[in-house]
């Protein structure tokens, strides 16, 4: 009886233990999103204009994406949480927090999307043909 008494108390510790580092685990999960503007330079992206701040936004949302589908690939092998924590999980906060201050900079200096119909503008000024004088 002793035997048993054990057992099932050895196997109810392990099992508190189990949902104790759980919840450990997904509390570190929810903090390091919240930390990610650590990870990136405050002042990076200051004297971008509202063309290049738009063009840095879009490579930051596909970086994120690709990020992310990689995190997730390496969650379903085996060990796959943890290989994605290792691997992938630095990388995608410092571009989270990258996109983070490209935003606060996007909104600090009110830019706007450019409308996807819009032509390209160029850098310089295109001069309508000049054509000769006639001759007296």
């Amino acid at each position: 009886m002793t035997a048993s008494f054990s057992s099932s108390l050895r196997s109810c510790c392990a099992a508190a233990a189990l949902v104790v580092a759980g919840c450990a685990l997904s509390g570190c999960a929810s903090i390091s999103e919240t930390i990610a503007p650590a990870f990136a330079d405050p002042a990076r992206y200051d004297l971008y204009d509202c063309k290049q701040l738009e063009k840095e936004r879009k490579d930051l949302a596909q970086q994120t994406l690709d990020m992310q589908r990689r995190m997730d690939t390496a969650e379903t092998g085996a060990g796959g949480a943890v290989v994605s924590e290792l691997a992938y999980r630095n990388g995608y906060l410092t571009i989270r927090g990258q996109a983070q201050m490209a935003e606060d900079v996007w909104r600090r200096n009110k830019c706007r999307e450019t409308p996807p119909d819009a032509p390209p503008v160029s850098a310089t000024p295109q001069r309508p043909d000049i054509k000769p004088a006639p001759k007296r």
